[in-house]
C-alpha cells in the first residue's frame, strides 16, 4: 500500500471513535463521496491497516473491578518455554494485553479480575505455576487516564 494520505488518517481517526459510523456519515465527515471512502476504507482493511473491528467494553459494568499491570520476569529464555509461556498468556481469560519488551521485565502483562481475591488465585493458580517466570510485580491501576 502507498504511505497513507491525510483523508486516510482522517477515515481511520473517525472509525476509532466509532467502528459502526455508516459509510455515508463516515464519508461526510471526512469530505469525500460514499462510494470513494467506501473504496478507501476496503483498502485500507485488504492492506491490513484496520486489523478488526471491535466494541470496547467498560470492564467495571461487566464486574471487573481490579487492574493490574503485571511485569514479569523468566527464568529461562528457551525457545521452547518462551512459547509455551506465550500460549498460556493468550489462553488466559484474565489477560487482556502482554507485550515483550526491553528493560527489567521481560513481560507486561494488563490483567482485570473480578476482584483483588482472584487476582490472587490468577497469580498462585496460574502465572506461577508457569516453568518459565522467576517473578512478577504487580502495578494495581488505580484510574484510567486515557484509554
Amino acid at each position: 500500500m502507498t504511505p497513507l494520505s491525510e483523508k486516510d488518517l482522517t477515515i481511520l481517526a473517525e472509525l476509532q471513535k466509532d467502528c459502526r459510523l455508516p459509510n455515508a456519515e463516515l464519508a461526510e465527515r471526512v469530505g469525500m463521496s460514499a462510494s470513494a471512502c467506501w473504496r478507501r476504507v476496503r483498502a485500507l482493511e485488504e492492506a491490513g491497516v484496520i486489523e478488526r473491528y471491535a466494541a470496547q467494553v467498560n470492564p467495571r459494568k461487566i464486574g471487573l473491578e481490579f487492574h493490574a499491570l503485571v511485569h514479569v520476569q523468566l527464568t529461562r529464555h528457551a525457545p521452547d518455554k518462551i512459547v509455551d509461556f506465550i500460549r498460556a498468556v493468550e489462553a488466559s481469560p484474565e489477560v487482556e494485553e502482554c507485550y515483550a519488551t526491553t528493560g527489567q521485565a521481560d513481560y507486561h502483562l494488563r490483567v482485570l479480575t473480578r476482584d483483588i481475591d482472584a487476582y490472587n488465585r490468577f497469580l498462585e493458580s496460574f502465572l506461577f505455576r508457569l516453568p518459565a517466570v522467576s517473578s512478577a510485580q504487580t502495578n494495581v491501576v488505580l484510574r484510567t487516564i486515557k484509554g
